[in-house]
């Protein structure tokens, strides 16, 4: 039994295990709001958890203009750490700054030294971490250029996050620039059709084209439900039916277990866009499209098939590796956000031949760290 107790009581560890924990603690507090970028909002989430980090009177923040956030005693020091914290930045490395340079006359104040160190990302100066303190210590130069290492590593996080998020932007943008303005044509050319013949049909047609343009030019969010990715497509598939007519059958089959699931904005409508224009526009028989969406355990199974024209499944290969130039509807750039959001397991499977009709599979996990709605 006194075995057992002592082994309790040690599982806490040592006093410079609970210290290294609470290190790390204020550490994941801190990097939420510096993987946004250095903002005066970010700074200030920030600055509390930086100073407990350092233990210091005070922490300041900067950019290269300003103080953007100040935590603990002398923030009538301000004006001064923003003098500092420009040299620092002009000569590009950690600067101690003396009680010449922080005179104060402010009775009780604990700030007569300060230590400014430089925030550097891919070799620029972006602002800078300072560490106040009664008076200057090796530590503190020490542990103040570790945080401003360890701060410019999150900002450096946040400049990629923030470049991985243009480039799905663009991605989108570029799917949404391949929609065919053949297809606007036809659907109003479809839709002006009704009008005489049966106005509320081409009522219902019109309401069904203006929801699926503003879903397809949606500005926000760089995900959506596999349920809204649908609605999208029965809109669209509606309107390729009012144009094609008895041609064009499809079939859908959707386990609902999945329609909650998180995919990539515009990752599904491309396939079955694909499908229509490349696989069933031609054919002079009926055109099947099939889609079902199967439940399967941890993942959700999508299959867009056709019995259309088909494709030589080497040119389907070359379009997913990337040749934009044989890459007409998406599919290199679904692929690629698929394999970019869930892992390179999660990319387009096409089954095709010429002749034989395509077929595209499509696996997504329910769950995904990070991505939601």
């Amino acid at each position: 039994m006194r075995t057992d107790r002592l082994w309790r009581r040690g599982r806490l560890g040592s006093e410079a295990d609970r210290a290294a924990f609470r290190a790390l603690h204020q550490a994941s507090l801190a990097a939420p709001p510096l993987r946004e970028g250095l903002t005066t909002e970010s700074a200030e989430r920030a600055v509390r958890h930086l100073r407990n980090l350092l233990g210091t009177p005070a922490v300041a923040i900067t950019d290269t203009e300003a103080v953007l956030a100040w935590d603990g005693s002398g923030s009538h020091h301000l004006d001064q750490a923003a003098v500092v914290g420009l040299l620092a930045i002009e000569k590009g490395t950690t600067r101690t700054v003396d009680r010449g340079q922080l005179g104060c006359t402010t009775n009780g104040c604990p700030i007569r030294t300060g230590v400014v160190s430089p925030l550097v990302v891919d070799g620029r100066v972006l602002g800078t971490v300072q560490a106040f303190a009664p008076s200057p210590t090796a530590g503190l130069v020490r542990a103040t250029e570790e945080v401003a290492a360890w701060v410019s590593g999150q900002l450096e996080l946040a400049e990629l996050d923030a470049h991985r998020n243009r480039m799905i932007e663009a991605e989108v943008r570029a799917l949404r620039a391949q929609i065919s303005p053949h297809f606007v044509y036809n659907s109003l050319n479809a839709i002006a059709s009704f009008v005489r013949t049966d106005p509320d049909r081409a009522r219902e047609l019109l309401l069904e084209f203006a929801d699926f343009t503003r879903y397809s030019f949606r500005r926000h969010g760089e995900f959506t439900t596999l349920a809204e990715e649908l609605r999208s497509i029965e809109r669209y598939l509606l309107l390729e039916q009012a144009r094609f007519g008895d041609r064009l059958q499809v079939t859908l089959n959707i386990a609902p277990e999945v329609l909650p699931v998180v995919v990539p904005f515009l990752c599904i409508q491309p396939l079955v866009e694909n499908a229509v224009r490349h696989g069933l526009e031609s054919v002079e028989h009926t055109g099947q499209l099939t889609i079902v969406a199967h439940d399967r355990g941890h993942e959700a199974v999508l299959e867009v098939e056709d019995n259309g024209v088909g494709e030589d499944p080497e040119k389907v290969r070359r379009a997913l590796a990337g040749d934009v130039a044989l890459d007409s509807v998406g599919l290199g750039n679904v692929d690629a956000r698929l394999r970019a959001t869930f892992g390179d397991d999660y990319g387009l499977v096409v089954e095709t031949a010429p002749g034989a009709g395509t077929k595209v599979i499509v696996r997504v996990p329910k769950f995904a760290p990070g991505v939601t709605v």
